[in-house]
């Protein structure tokens, strides 16, 4: 297996055959170009700075960050969206299996100003922990108990109040300090939080919002600095993240924008903080599946989509001016045909090309047009998505705390949806969740898009992974897989299996076998667990089935215990 050393060395060389190549033919680099971006840490240390075009952690390391959105704070339910089937623990616990090392965790301002929430069956687990708190509280416990699985957070104020994203970051009942006084209190209330990584200062202006035309009641750039600046003040570890407007830009080139996606006027007309060591810009990029915009019908599609991108916020990067950061992306289709599919896998080519760290929009299944990373179910990942950004994600990390498998017996799939709370809306169908609070917009009359967002005993888990006793770590075709108990408790356990190409070349069709008996499997991730008698053959999904030199994949197993022999034995890896 090729060690980190060796993989950083290749790297370098890499990059000095490239760099050398651009300047024999006159082309020269910022110094804190995506070659050098490329060499970011996989393993973040927080608190979190900036250098040029690289957010860097607390050893001055560039660090990437690539995570997910999930929402419901800022909904009628004030809490986040799924614990109505879910276990929050265990639903954070598969955020970090899949590889992701961060959440953009939107939030309104009418929820932290709330007693009260909705949407939990406080019955599953560790969701009882919940019961009788407050949206603040609530938010409090998932901050709490990221930090312990391995993931960073990033707070969004989605919205002001509970219904709609506003086009200023006042109006809807709150007036800019009901909006300030908020981002002070959390700034205070998190300070010590070393995972709670900064503040998304407000959710995709648009409409009258502008920049650089220094009308105070407008313009986007002087609010985003007197809200940055009273963060900092009070936090000065945070990164202050500013996003974009739609329109309203003096000289700007392009025509149309997403909300919060056009940054043009950063060049003219930069944001202006106390710690300018801070700072990070943060575009929202869609495509056909939100709106249909006028250059996905342009003949040159998808070609014209990276000068979009170059003149709406990567230059900022590119000319050394700040970080960016990607809020939301994201749709339905991945596929090679669809425009919507070319478009999001264009796209995150261009992401990992430039080293650009971003928050997928979104974990939840229940977002409009988009969709989500997990199926209607709210238990099973859609691997088509998980395929196209996993190149994205691989061995990134979180120093904090060390990464953990969920340590309760997750509801099988239906019993918590079959016993919805009175308070919640009827399912959509018997398996599926309450209907998306994100509706379809309709545009204002000052702008030309909708709301992309429209778009058992308690269990005690294991101090530390164990590995299992009398299996074996076997290998084929330089596969070599190993396992271990993550967590267990008096009912239940779940196991980790990873799965190593340690060659030099990849390796596919291959499938792992086990022994276990005094247990049955009632949940399971990356991949299909096949009993056959006391063995199973566990099938890997489509994406995970060839296995690059280097790459790992994860995969495992819940169970429920029958009797006293129910560790998993003879795990081992074979040919399909």
């Amino acid at each position: 297996m090729k060690t980190q050393s060796s993989i950083n060395r290749l790297g370098r060389l890499i990059g000095l055959v490239i760099l050398s190549m651009l300047v024999a033919i006159g082309i020269s680099l910022h110094p804190y170009s995506p070659l050098n971006i490329a060499k970011a840490s996989i393993v973040v240390q927080p608190p979190l700075s900036t250098r040029g075009a690289a957010i860097v952690d607390t050893t001055g390391q560039p660090a990437l960050l690539r995570g997910v959105n999930w929402f419901g704070i800022e909904t009628e339910l004030q809490v986040p969206h799924g614990l109505w089937a879910r276990d929050y623990k265990e639903m954070l616990a598969q955020i970090r299996s899949q590889g992701y090392n961060f959440i953009r965790l939107p939030y309104s301002v009418q929820a932290l100003r709330s007693s009260t929430i909705s949407g939990v069956d406080y019955s599953i687990g560790s969701n009882q922990e919940l019961e009788g708190k407050s949206p603040l509280e609530v938010m409090d416990l998932v901050i709490q108990e990221a930090d312990r699985q391995g993931l960073m957070i990033l707070l969004d104020s989605h919205r002001l109040n509970n219904e709609r994203i506003p086009e200023l970051w006042y109006g809807d009942g709150f007036t800019e300090d009901d909006w300030i006084e908020t981002w002070k209190m959390l700034a205070n209330r998190y300070r010590n939080q070393k995972n709670v990584i900064g503040a998304d200062l407000k959710n995709e202006p648009h409409g009258r919002a502008s920049w650089g035309t220094g009308d105070r009641a407008t313009d986007w750039r002087l609010a985003a600095e007197r809200a940055g600046n009273a963060i900092l003040e009070i936090n000065p570890d945070w990164l202050i993240v500013v996003e974009g407007v739609e329109k309203n830009v003096p000289r700007q080139r392009l025509q149309g924008h997403w909300w919060g996606g056009n940054l043009e006027g950063v060049k003219r007309y930069p944001v202006r903080l106390s710690h300018r060591n801070k700072l990070v810009y943060s575009p929202h990029e869609y495509g056909p599946g939100v709106i249909n915009q006028p250059w996905f019908a342009e003949a040159s599609f998808p070609r014209n989509l990276y000068n979009r991108w170059q003149i709406g916020f990567h230059y900022i990067a590119e000319e050394g001016i700040a970080p960016v950061l990607v809020g939301e992306f994201g749709g339905r289709q991945v596929d090679t045909n669809s425009k919507e599919g070319i478009w999001q896998r264009q796209f995150v080519g261009f992401l990992n090309q430039h080293s650009l760290s971003f928050a997928y929009w979104s974990w939840n299944p229940n977002s409009e047009d988009t969709g989500g990373l997990l199926l209607d179910n709210w238990q099973t990942v859609d691997a088509a998505k998980q395929q196209m950004l996993s190149p994205s994600l691989a061995n990134l990390g979180y120093t904090s705390a060390p990464f953990t498998l969920p340590f309760r017996l997750p509801a099988p799939i239906g019993r918590a949806i079959d016993r919805q709370l009175p308070n919640l809306a009827p399912p959509r169908t018997n398996l599926a969740p309450p209907p998306s609070p994100y509706q379809q917009a309709q545009p204002s009359p000052q702008s030309s898009q909708p709301d992309p967002t429209t778009r058992t005993p308690q269990a005690t888990p294991s101090p530390s992974p164990t590995p299992i006793a009398n299996t074996t770590s076997s290998s084929v075709r330089n596969l070599q897989v190993q396992s271990r108990i993550q967590s267990d408790w008096q009912t239940g356990f779940c196991v980790s299996m990873q799965v190593t190409n340690s060659g030099n070349n990849q390796s596919g069709n291959w499938q792992l076998n086990f022994r276990m008996e005094d247990a049955a499997i009632n949940n399971s991730w990356n991949g299909s667990f096949v009993p056959r008698g006391d063995r199973y053959v566990v099938l890997p999904p489509d994406w995970a089935r060839s296995i690059n030199p280097g790459q790992t994949v994860d995969l495992g197993f819940c169970a429920n215990k029958l009797g006293p022999d129910y560790h998993p034995r003879q795990v081992s890896v074979t040919a399909g």
